[in-house]
């Protein structure tokens, strides 16, 4: 009889550690890498804060977070993971400077029992996707750009470094582009490389062209600045220039008198890399998310509705 009551109550206590939630130990989460595009750009600073910080919040405050710049360069970022390899990290966030090429990087992160967590834009084989609804993001900036045109006008992409978000954004744009037959799209196909320089570039490229450009759509907001930059050296003062961000810069832009800037598609990178690490250490828990791409809505910020904007959620 004793053993008997032995035995019931051991089934038991395994029968309630079964349902129990795993605890949020430093053992399950020691250390975490993280590569990104530039770490030049304020928001892929921000990917890696948020994810600093939701993995103190997870496992304390002796887990290590390495984050490094890739520099959209493919063989720099295969060279980044196979260091975090090496090192035996826990979770890899990743940036994929190549969505589809990045796949047997992915595929040596899973032998190795290190699960990978795509960020911002899709990595194949990666075991799980977060990121904005850069297709949405895309819409809205440029249908606001319709809009301010009545439907009509020449107006321009600004295209980007070949990566899913940037190849969604502008996809989405063209939707909204191509629902208006009165405007007329004269470039889609120069990279401004997300960066500001590239931005300032490319802009003079194509005001030098055609100077008859109503409106611009940039991929994100370093590549607006620059346009804007651009423009005004030109002498260029009726442009509208639309972008995705919702980045600190562009606030001050949207509230600038005589700024071309003038609606942006924000995210939330401190947001979305805590989600990110979220579902990486649900992953390491076994416990798969049911939807292995997760989209966070895009919300599109303009001078009109600027002042209420709360901006992204950050530390200091």
């Amino acid at each position: 009889m004793i053993k008997k009551s032995a035995l019931l109550a051991a089934t038991a206590a395994l029968a309630l550690a079964a349902f129990a939630p795993a605890p949020a130990s430093a053992a399950d989460l020691k250390s975490i890498g993280i590569t990104v595009g530039s770490l030049g750009n304020p928001f892929f600073v921000q990917v890696v804060k948020g994810a600093e910080a939701r993995a103190k919040q997870i496992a304390g405050g002796n887990v290590t977070v390495t984050a490094v710049s890739a520099d959209y360069d493919l063989n720099k970022q295969s060279t980044q993971i196979d260091n975090f390899i090496a090192s035996g990290v826990d979770l890899v966030l990743v940036n994929a400077a190549d969505p589809v090429a990045i796949e047997p990087a992915m595929v040596r992160l899973k032998a190795a029992g290190i699960v990978a967590v795509a960020v911002d834009v899709a990595a194949k084989g990666a075991a799980a996707t977060v990121t904005t609804n850069n297709v949405e993001a895309g819409q809205k900036a440029c249908q606001y750009i319709v809009d301010k045109l009545n439907g009509k006008g020449e107006v321009a992409i600004m295209n980007g470094p070949p990566v899913s978000s940037v190849v969604d954004r502008v996809n989405g744009c063209k939707e909204a582009f191509g629902k208006a037959p009165g405007i007329k799209v004269v470039s889609d196909n120069q990279n401004g490389k997300g960066s500001r320089e590239g931005g300032l570039e490319v802009m003079i490229g194509l005001l030098t062209a055609n100077d008859d450009i109503d409106a611009v759509f940039t991929i994100n907001d370093p590549q607006a600045i620059g346009a804007d930059l651009a423009a005004k050296q030109l002498n260029f003062t009726d442009i509208i220039i639309t972008s995705v961000d919702g980045a600190p810069d562009i606030e001050g832009a949207l509230k600038q008198p005589g700024n071309l800037i003038q609606a942006s598609a924000a995210q939330d990178p401190f947001a979305m890399a805590q989600k990110a690490v979220e579902v990486g250490y649900d992953i390491l828990q076994g416990k798969q998310p049911a939807e292995s791409k997760i989209l966070i809505p895009a919300e599109l910020i303009t001078r009109e509705n600027v002042g209420q904007y709360k901006g992204w959620t950050a530390v200091k």
